[in-house]
């Protein structure tokens, strides 16, 4: 892919898909486009059980239509394990996500780390940067080194995802690409996000650590999410504008900075809805930016990332 540029599309289906009479699967291109959205997030939380064959009926589809997929691994994947076997599963859980990813015409594998539970959160940390390197070895010998993978910022407290110990992960490979799930990272930080100040800090940070065309085209994650003292408790819709965070302040620094990442929206239920909203958001944004006078900062020199 020779250019890169900002995507708005979903995790799973919303409910109006199957309301607007698509059935399966492989409508999910004609689905997305029709929503005008250009991405998508094919959920493997329960396993990698869609065939290869018709992922890849599903990626020829989409490369007509302009639709990018990518996949989120499944939810059991724990790299920083206490049980070893259970970090080499998830090498393995890793290998089963970049094949299907490969057959959609994707690059990009989203994946939870795993929780701290009876250890330090630098323990966690420890084990979760050996599995990640085991498995980047291994998805390079088993010939996916075009496959990207994206660890994910977490919403609860007890789970190994705080900004930092995801931009460590990054650290293992230049390939590792951040997932940063914004509604997460509000409710683990029990409402931190509160104004495009505490959007601006972040991206910073991820600019700051690490510096190459990763802090242009990360991974995005967003919905309103309701938390209690254990951080995140559930997703809600657009609609539901007493959870936070808001979306207008990150489209609007999107905008400004001239980034350009991937946003899969995880709203429950109306997330092709919701995504269409931050896309015009942002457009609207740049529009903004555009008749103002500024011109966003230059792309940064890189390999665009998939």
């Amino acid at each position: 892919m020779s250019e890169w540029k900002i995507r708005f599309g979903t995790a799973g289906i919303s409910d109006s898909f199957t309301v607007m009479g698509y059935k399966n699967s492989l409508d999910i291109p004609a689905y997305t486009e029709k929503m005008g959205l250009d991405a998508f997030e094919y959920q493997c939380g329960h396993g990698v059980r869609l065939g290869l064959d018709k992922a890849r009926q599903m990626a020829d589809d989409a490369a007509a239509r302009g639709i990018l997929f990518s996949v989120h691994a499944p939810y059991y994947i724990s790299a920083s394990s206490l049980d070893e076997e259970k970090r080499l599963n998830s090498v393995n859980y890793l290998l089963q996500s970049a094949a299907l990813c490969r057959a959609l015409g994707g690059r990009r594998v989203i994946f939870h780390s795993g929780s701290c539970g009876r250890q330090s959160r630098e323990a966690a940390l420890e084990k979760a940067l050996d599995t990640l390197k085991r498995a980047q070895d291994a998805l390079d010998e088993a010939g996916f080194a075009e496959i990207v993978l994206c660890p994910e910022t977490m919403g609860k407290i007890g789970q190994l995802g705080t900004l930092e110990e995801v931009l460590a992960l990054c650290g293992v490979d230049r390939r590792i690409t951040p997932c940063i799930d914004f509604g997460h990272l509000n409710a683990r930080t029990l409402g931190g996000i509160r104004s495009k100040a505490d959007y601006a800090a972040i991206l910073d940070r991820i600019g700051e650590a690490l510096g190459d065309a990763r802090a242009r085209q990360f991974h995005v994650h967003f919905s309103r999410i309701e938390y209690s003292k254990g951080g995140e408790k559930r997703h809600w819709t657009f609609a539901e504008t007493q959870f936070g965070p808001e979306p207008q302040p990150l489209m609007e620094l999107l905008a400004e900075r001239g980034l350009a990442p991937v946003i899969i929206c995880e709203s429950a239920g109306t997330q092709a809805e919701d995504a269409k909203t931050m896309k015009r958001f942002f457009e609207a944004c740049l529009c903004t930016t555009s008749q103002s006078g500024l011109r966003p900062p230059a792309p940064l020199v890189g390999e665009p990332l998939a």
